[in-house]
């Protein structure tokens, strides 16, 4: 089982996939890995060495930020927006989708289940 920067790599997967389930590399970054380390794209996770598993790790703890030290980045990059009140902050704050993106019609995933708001009753004559 290899494990690199507190997650367990999946052993069936291609090297290249399996580096992606950390967080803060995609394939991109995974590819520069794997080339840096001399290790084949199509190798398994499974298949590697030991010798080439302490490369990988060596590489990714000198050039790469992942993981909780990246979440923990993330979050402080939020919190400054929205402690500054800038546009991106507010709209953080409030739940909103924050790009650009309309907001009559879409945009569940950032403002939750439909709330519904009850019409004004008519009064009786």
């Amino acid at each position: 089982m290899a494990r690199i920067a507190g997650i367990d790599l999946p052993k069936n997967k291609r090297g290249e996939i399996g580096l992606t389930y950390i967080f803060g590399i995609g394939r991109s970054t995974a590819q520069d890995i794997l080339t840096e380390a001399g290790i084949d794209f199509n190798t398994k996770v499974q298949d590697w060495t030991d010798e080439q598993l302490t490369s990988i790790r060596g590489i990714i703890n000198e050039r790469i930020k992942v993981e909780g030290a990246l979440r923990s980045e993330v979050q402080l990059n939020i919190k400054r927006l929205m402690d500054i009140g800038c546009y991106r902050g507010t709209r953080h704050r409030k739940g909103l989708p924050l790009r650009g993106q309309r907001t009559k019609n879409n945009s569940r995933t950032r403002k939750g289940k439909r709330k519904t708001v009850a019409n004004k009753k008519k009064a009786t004559k």
